[in-house]
């Protein structure tokens, strides 16, 4: 059949058509420089986007080593920094290796798509981040999505796989409500299947644990032999990037294997220069960490939620798609920015407001956050 005058993109019209009806359009917003309204949007979980001494770390590495890696890090992009730096992020979570990526994302469809394959077992969580949804994809390994938080249905995959690998995967911190994973009950299950277990820790990085070492060395499990840890520099670190962290056997296997790492560029100088400047800054104010879930449990506070946050995420569900782009924007109109979260990022009738709290935050950003969120969410509540 001849489709002669037909735009081969003529069908975007009616998919618009339909996301517009459903509430779900998005657009893009051009951030200011200096922000004139509380940002509570933000993964900047720690504030140190813009700490003097990140900032200069960022512009010392930038001087020195130029803009750009200029390659992939097996050709040229691999620097002193990248792996001074690696040295010192391995050192304070506790693990024996690691290697930076781009980003988190590519971190995770690295370490997934390197470590399994065709007759492996990849087993995931049914809520874990877009990056792990899309490595299980590529992998090519018979994937097992569970429910939330279920240790019961992991334990009955391993108990009934044929492969003779696994894989389980999770967060530690689950992005869009902060609920915490039960990592020591996932680490006995694989451990008596022998499965590895791999937990991203991009929302548990620089909040969980002391100091901030993570929700795995809080629980026991830096440093375990079957425990792989993947994280970003872009929230707690207030850079860009990230890292997979284990045992030096996998980092060798992973520049030899993960394609998001050896066919992509290198990390540009100044995102490590800024992470390693962070890591420093962290490791003297461990008082960061509880700083930060301090400010989250005066934020769920405020927005009436009982239960005390695990994390800096506060999760405020609206259920309709529209009341929450709504209040939303009522925020911003009262000078606090909110994050808005719909389908698909959240399951269908779970539309939510999700709140960040920041370690630096202050007693009169509180006030504000106080009035305005009060008077939002007493209005679409009423």
């Amino acid at each position: 059949m001849t489709r002669t005058g037909l735009s081969p993109l003529a069908w975007l019209a009616d998919v618009e058509k339909r996301r517009r009806a459903e509430g779900l359009r998005r657009s893009l917003r051009v951030r200011p420089p200096v922000g004139t309204e509380l940002d509570l949007a933000s993964n900047d979980y720690l504030g140190l986007s813009q700490h003097p001494a990140v900032l200069d770390g960022g512009v010392q590495a930038l001087r020195t080593w130029g803009a750009g890696a200029g390659g992939s890090r097996l050709v040229t992009g691999n620097t002193e920094l990248h792996e001074e730096f690696e040295s010192a992020l391995a050192g304070f979570v506790g693990a024996e290796s690691a290697l930076v990526f781009s980003s988190g994302y590519t971190a995770n469809l690295g370490a997934v798509t390197a470590l399994t394959g065709p007759g492996a077992l990849l087993v995931s969580d049914a809520l874990t981040h877009a990056s792990i949804v899309d490595a299980c994809r590529l992998s090519r390994a018979r994937v097992e999505v569970t429910p939330h938080l279920d240790v019961a249905a992991v334990e009955r995959v391993l108990a009934t796989r044929s492969e003779e690998r696994a894989v389980v995967v999770t967060e530690s911190v689950f992005s869009t409500d902060g609920v915490l994973a039960p990592l020591r009950e996932l680490h006995e299950v694989c451990r008596r299947f022998g499965a590895l277990l791999m937990v991203d820790e991009a929302h548990g990085l620089g909040v969980r644990g002391a100091g901030g070492q993570g929700l795995l060395h809080e629980v026991g499990l830096a440093g375990t032999p079957d425990v792989i840890m993947t994280t970003t520099l872009s929230k707690a670190l207030g850079s860009q990037g990230g890292a997979v962290l284990g045992p030096a056997a996998v980092r060798a296997h992973l520049i030899d294997t993960a394609r998001s790492f050896i066919f992509d560029t290198g990390l540009a100088p100044a995102a490590v220069g800024a992470a390693s400047a962070a890591l420093q800054v962290l490791i003297a104010q461990p008082e960061l960490a509880t700083a930060v879930l301090a400010r989250a449990a005066e934020l769920a506070q405020i927005c009436g939620i009982d239960e005390v946050p695990t994390s800096a995420v506060v999760s405020v569900i609206l259920g309709d798609p529209d009341v929450s782009v709504g209040a939303a924007a009522a925020c911003l109109e009262g000078g606090v920015r909110v994050g808005c979260f719909r389908p698909p990022t959240v399951p269908a009738g779970t539309s939510r407001l999700r709140l960040t709290a920041r370690a630096s935050l202050s007693d009169e950003e509180m006030v504000l956050a106080r009035q305005v969120l009060t008077d939002v969410l007493g209005a679409v509540r009423s």
